[in-house]
């Protein structure tokens, strides 16, 4: 009963070896892949930025730039420090292996040194067949027979214990000297990073300084702009809550519902956007978040706050909208002075892409996953191309990137 008990710890153990080093693997790779995705970001807003070098961008959008810019380094580091400690603990683990399969190693060669001299010590003194034949009767020859096997076979898994111990070893050794390797090259990384973090920030701080001088001009720009977004969140509204009160009405109940009344095609439709929740395309094939979802201070007047109902994306100069997912065109919506925005429905659930220089679709269409539905515009002044991209339910706005896969 207590040798079984000991052999269920040993496997117990072992299966909570597997466990962690899984676990470890898997995480590992995460906060690599992770550290991949921003050095690209990173390296796609460089682009973005040398490709619209030439162009006078405003104090406001430079700001934004760096903001988003920042907080990206920041994530560089926090992650590359996060893979540098894994590798730490790893070196510690190996060390400590290495040191106790040296022990074991010494142990083993000690023990089997010792069976190789009494083998030899008892060849000299009396041979296997005399052993044998002194046996008492033929019970005792078969023991001792089966001794001689057992001993001899012993002998030989001792050497191949050895033999795969110093093979262990020596790739604990390479693995050791792998992972220092890859802990420099992670801490040189960040010191660069560090550098190019330090820059960004005292460029950022000498905008600001310019920036508060002329607080109020910077003030009522963004007041101006965020009412125009106001003015455009009103008609997407309008479109909406129009679209719900037709569905109501065709569903011969009251058209005072909140709610889209549903057929059972729109059901189906609604389910099937709701089942690919995190994994929807990106409205645009390249591009960067420059402002996320939802209510932030501006990071020029701490004491106004930015209400975005969706996430800006900075994407190249004619880069192509997609439609996330299979719906319905329920508006194409031009005002004045801004450039026209599509929206898609998909049961209960709409999306809506905003500042498009060209329009490929019109109302009442039906659109399938990622067929193109018009072209991002581009300001001229500023030579940045910008969409806006929103997700609702019914009239709620919803944080798009729980919808598109890792946005």
């Amino acid at each position: 009963m207590t040798k079984n008990k000991h052999i269920f710890r040993v496997i117990l153990t072992m299966l909570l070896c597997f466990t962690t080093l899984a676990f470890s693997q898997n995480r590992k790779l995460e906060l690599e892949t992770r550290r991949l995705e921003l050095r690209r970001e990173i390296q796609k807003m460089n682009a973005l930025q040398a490709e619209n070098k030439s162009k006078a961008k405003s104090e406001l959008s430079l700001i934004e730039d760096f903001n988003y810019k920042i907080s990206v380094l920041n994530n560089l580091i926090k992650i590359t420090n996060q893979q540098a400690n894994y590798l730490s603990r790893e070196i510690n683990a190996n060390q400590k292996k290495i040191s106790a399969l040296r022990d074991e190693l010494k142990a083993l060669k000690e023990d089997y040194a010792a069976m190789i001299v009494k083998s030899y010590k008892s060849k000299n003194k009396q041979s296997r067949v005399m052993f044998l034949l002194s046996s008492n009767d033929f019970k005792q020859a078969y023991k001792r027979l089966q001794y001689i096997k057992q001993y001899t076979n012993h002998q030989r898994q001792q050497g191949e214990t050895i033999k795969a111990k110093t093979q262990e070893l020596q790739q604990t050794n390479q693995d050791l000297l792998k992972q220092r390797a890859e802990k420099e090259k992670l801490i040189a990384d960040n010191r660069t990073t560090q550098k190019t973090l330090e820059s960004t920030r005292q460029q950022h701080e000498v905008l600001m300084r310019s920036i508060k001088k002329n607080i109020n001009k910077y003030t009522a720009q963004i007041r101006a702009k965020q009412q125009e977004a106001a003015r455009i969140d009103r008609e997407i509204e309008k479109i909406i809550k129009a679209a719900i009160v037709l569905s109501n009405k065709r569903a011969g109940k009251s058209t005072s519902s909140t709610n889209f009344a549903l057929t059972p095609e729109e059901k189906i439709l609604a389910s099937n956007f709701l089942a690919n929740k995190g994994k929807l395309p990106w409205p645009v094939e390249s591009g960067i978040v420059k402002v996320r979802y939802g209510t932030q201070p501006h990071p020029i007047n701490r004491s106004l706050t930015i209400k975005s109902n969706g996430v800006r994306i900075v994407t190249e100069k004619g880069e192509q909208v997609r439609a996330v997912f299979n719906g319905e065109v329920i508006g194409v919506i031009t005002l004045k002075n801004v450039n026209p925005l599509v929206m898609v429905r998909h049961g209960n659930y709409i999306t809506t892409y905003k500042n498009l220089s060209k329009v490929y679709v019109k109302e009442g269409d039906k659109v399938t996953t990622k067929q193109l539905i018009g072209e991002v515009a581009t300001n001229k002044a500023s030579g940045e191309t910008i969409l806006s991209f929103v997700v609702s339910k019914e009239s709620t706005t919803q944080d798009p990137s729980t919808w598109i896969y890792k946005m």
